[in-house]
């Protein structure tokens, strides 16, 4: 008969506990965001696994960071809660994983806000003026040797769903006015989750504050942030060292360009 000693069996009933207790927390925590309207369509269970993995985290622009509104003179912009969430989800990932994320701007347009936002937050880069966002997704995986299963893509249209297919995690933007479109995306099972607010009601601090609560790291990143720890002044001496690269698409190559 198989003996099992008491301090092994204690040993995994802590962490049975420790399991059950997370568990709990992670499905009260999806209330919170089911409560703002959004939208689990995949367990919470498998996107922990797939946070847990995470090393990139892409984002589309228009109607991703605002409302995709534009005027002749006028670009689309961002907005500072958004901003302040891609810096506390980079933290989190760093103290979840060990590794600062490859962040990146994907779009098709050119938005002279994109690349502000990525200088002034040292994102990696942006890839602006693709119009097949694959092609830009390629060219990342040879430059940065970034696996399809360890990326993140928060996005909002057609344009996008090419590349979210190609994602670990897809992160839709709501949009009231495209229920066919939503409806498409669920059924081709192309998102594991639907904001609740939309691209000009902060969806992107939503997405962060997401990921950070899956990856059950949000209380510490938040309190080392208060705190201004030495973990999170590591953090960012290490954000500060990146320089953005600036990528587009000229004819059939993808090059690098001088910042726009």
């Amino acid at each position: 008969m198989l003996s099992i000693s008491p301090k092994y069996g204690e040993h995994v009933l802590q962490h049975w506990c420790s399991f059950i207790f997370l568990q709990f927390e992670v499905a009260s925590m999806s209330h919170l965001f089911e409560a703002i309207g959004g939208e689990f369509l995949t367990t919470t269970a498998i996107l922990q696994s797939r946070i847990n993995q995470l090393q990139a985290v892409f984002f589309d622009w228009d109607g991703v960071f605002n409302n995709g509104t534009k005027g002749k003179e006028t670009g689309s912009l961002f907005a500072e809660p958004d901003a302040a969430g891609t810096n506390y989800l980079r933290f989190g990932l760093w103290l979840l994983t060990g590794n600062m994320p490859t962040v990146f701007i994907i779009t098709g347009e050119n938005n002279p806000s994109a690349f502000h936002l990525a200088q002034r937050e040292h994102f990696n880069g942006v890839c602006f003026g693709f119009t097949e966002k694959i092609k830009a997704f390629k060219w990342l995986q040879c430059q940065y040797g970034i696996e399809p299963q360890q990326t993140a893509f928060a996005f909002d249209d057609v344009l996008d769903l090419a590349l979210a297919a190609q994602c670990g995690v897809r992160l839709m933007v709501r949009r009231k006015a495209s229920p066919l479109f939503t409806q498409f995306v669920k059924q081709q099972q192309l998102a594991d989750y639907i904001t609740g607010s939309t691209g000009g009601e902060n969806a992107v601090r939503e997405i962060c504050e997401l990921i950070l609560g899956l990856g059950n790291c949000y209380e510490q990143v938040f309190q080392q942030r208060i705190a201004f720890s030495e973990h999170y002044q590591q953090f960012l001496a290490l954000k500060k060292a990146i320089t953005p690269v600036f990528v587009t698409q000229q004819g059939k190559q993808v090059v690098v360009v001088q910042y726009p």
